[in-house]
């Protein structure tokens, strides 16, 4: 446990699924590489499916760390790998989010579902309220957010970010990125 403290790690937020493009998967697979090429550790939300189970496989056959946080209700459906570096099985998706937010010193999002989306926007508001001074990170690919941006930009021209859209960074590429988040 102590390696995964010494060093630099990304928090990943994505889908348990693949979805229906290649590149979702494709992306994952090469952010999981980029971040053990960096020396930078994973920490993401424990499962060994979807998009999740990409980046950490990715991750570890490049000879990265890795570390899973996942809540007890998903490790009963089986959905947790085994083969990570380090297993944290917690209580709730809430102290998944909190102890995953602890650990990383950015955020970074690729394509997923509700629970990726509910993930993003919460550390967006705790960086809001000062509650973390970390860049996040939305890895857009194959314009998977476009539609999802602009309704931010609405949003922002509506009054109600106050100003803090440019709050989420933007990349079109893993390595932009991981500059992005302050990993060149």
């Amino acid at each position: 446990m102590a390696e995964s403290i010494a060093r630099k790690s990304v928090a990943v937020f994505c889908a348990a699924a693949d979805g229906a493009r290649p590149e979702y998967r494709a992306a994952a697979e090469e952010l999981g590489r980029a971040l053990a090429a960096r020396g930078l550790g994973l920490i993401y939300g424990g499962a060994r499916i979807g998009l999740m189970g990409a980046v950490a496989n990715a991750a570890l056959a490049a000879g990265g760390y890795v570390v899973g946080v996942i809540p007890h209700v998903l490790v009963d459906l089986e959905v947790s790998h085994e083969g990570i570096s380090e297993l944290h099985v917690v209580d709730t998706m809430h102290t998944r989010k909190a102890l995953m937010g602890e650990k990383a010193d950015a955020f970074l999002i690729l394509p997923g579902g509700f629970g990726t989306f509910e993930e993003m926007f919460e550390v967006l508001a705790w960086q809001t309220l000062k509650l973390h001074s970390k860049p996040v990170v939305l890895l857009n690919v194959a314009g998977f957010y476009d539609t999802m941006l602009e309704f931010l930009d609405v949003c922002d021209r509506e009054g109600m970010l106050r100003g803090n859209r440019d709050r989420l960074l933007v990349a079109s590429s893993v390595d932009e990125a991981l500059a992005l988040a302050g990993f060149v």
